[in-house]
């Protein structure tokens, strides 16, 4: 009898306070306005949380309170954006798409291991043990946090230990960002190809003897960027992306090839038959690629073009145009 009384009394209070709370949510409820509504139903509704709010109503609410674009969703992108900034009556947002990328090309052939991990394949567990099992302590431990925590199957692990990021999956929501121990992981703006794939801060000597490809401070990029786009920092080179015209001189000088062109192919520079044989292609030309004589008409030799086009914009005579790239694809994975 006793034990009935107790469930018929704890049934009681649940029901009362049940009810109770149903009141509470009815009235005291705040309805979103119509403008709030309206860009609820637009938004994707993934809540990565990329445009700076806990999910895609609170964006909502943001936006609708301030009455003006008060950040830009990575998931919709500038489709959405535009679809917002027609409800609110504003000018669309100034801000970029962005894309995540690797600072890291240490696979398991480049880099070296200080110990045999045996624990949780988790990248934030391993990073507490002396600060990883990789040589590099600023290298990526390639645990696939980034893979687990992506919402759009965006971040694949490959079998050499490194992530492999798809540009067309990839939003820009930041959460890999985020999640990595390491800061091995950036976003850049999407019409950034070329960028350095190294984190570490470690002097030359110190780089060589636990990687193969990272950055040794060498200054080669900095020294033969033509835009003065690089800069080489606390033994680590950085490519200014509102600098960068996304030339591929960098990358032919890097010794340790760790900058990468995320481009699947380039164009090559095409003289017509305009030319008129000034030579000022040939003196900028930094892999010799253009032959010819003083007042002739001038070669290309394609093998040799690396499609920095900069023969291109120094012709002023609009002989020079940058072909042959129907390869070209917007969907590279980066490595």
């Amino acid at each position: 009898m006793t034990v009935i009384i107790a469930v018929v009394v704890l049934g009681g209070l649940g029901l009362i306070l049940g009810l109770g709370l149903t009141f509470a949510y009815t009235k005291l409820a705040v309805t979103p306005s119509e403008v709030e509504r309206n860009l609820i139903q637009i938004l994707p509704g993934t809540n990565c949380g990329g445009c700076g709010y806990p999910g895609c109503k609170a964006f909502a609410a943001a936006l609708a309170k301030s009455g003006k674009s008060a950040g830009f969703c990575p998931v919709g992108g500038e489709e959405i954006d535009k679809k917002i900034s027609e409800i609110l009556g504003v000018a669309p947002s100034e801000v970029k798409p962005m894309v995540a990328v690797l600072r890291c090309r240490g696979d398991k052939n480049k880099a070296k291991e200080r110990f045999i991990y045996d624990g949780l394949m988790d990248c934030v567990a391993a990073d507490l043990i002396q600060k990883g099992n990789k040589g590099c302590e600023y290298g990526c431990l390639g645990y696939g946090n980034c893979e687990r925590v992506c919402p759009f199957d965006a971040i694949k692990m490959g079998d050499d230990g490194l992530p492999r990021i798809a540009d067309d999956k990839c939003t820009g929501c930041g959460l890999c960002v985020k999640e990595c121990p390491r800061d091995v992981l950036e976003l850049v703006p999407k019409t950034q190809k070329v960028y350095v794939a190294c984190n570490s801060r470690l002097k030359a000597p110190l780089v060589k003897k636990v990687c193969s490809i990272g950055c040794i401070a060498c200054k080669l990029c900095e020294k033969n960027c033509p835009y003065g786009a690089i800069k080489v920092e606390n033994n680590l080179a950085r490519i200014d992306p509102a600098v960068c015209e996304n030339a591929t001189i960098c990358i032919l000088k890097c010794p340790t090839k760790c900058i990468v062109d995320k481009a699947a192919s380039r164009p090559r520079a095409m003289i017509g038959t305009n030319c008129t044989g000034c030579e000022e292609c040939k003196s900028v030309c930094p892999t010799d690629a253009i032959t010819g004589e003083k007042g002739e008409q001038h070669k290309v030799n394609l093998p040799k073009c690396i499609g920095c086009a900069l023969c291109y914009k120094k012709c002023e005579y609009n002989a020079i145009t940058m072909a042959f790239s129907l390869g070209y694809s917007e969907k590279a994975v980066a490595v």
